[in-house]
């Protein structure tokens, strides 16, 4: 979910992720900001993961600072990619 643009071009990201970088997921996740992503939901489990698992867990951590319950860190998008979990490229 937290991977860069040019990450995201050449590799796609996993079926049913919502493609939020690092800089905007403060943004993208506060229901008060006019940047909200309704996909964001507190009550919900969120998985995150990037291209190494490393802004993954800064931005779990940065989730569950904003109140989001259930937060998981899939760590590197190659390991998921590989166990079947891939869509399309900048899908």
């Amino acid at each position: 979910m937290w991977r860069d643009a040019a990450a995201l071009a050449s590799g796609g990201k996993l079926k049913g992720a919502v493609h939020v970088s690092r800089g905007m997921l403060e943004f993208r996740a506060d229901p008060e900001s006019p940047y909200y992503n309704p996909a964001f939901q507190k009550d919900k489990t969120v998985l995150v993961y990037c291209a190494s698992g490393g802004r993954s867990a800064l931005s779990g951590k940065t989730l569950k600072d904003l109140g989001y319950r259930s937060v998981f860190n899939s760590g590197g998008f190659k390991e998921l990619a590989d166990g079947g979990a891939r869509h399309g490229a900048g899908v």
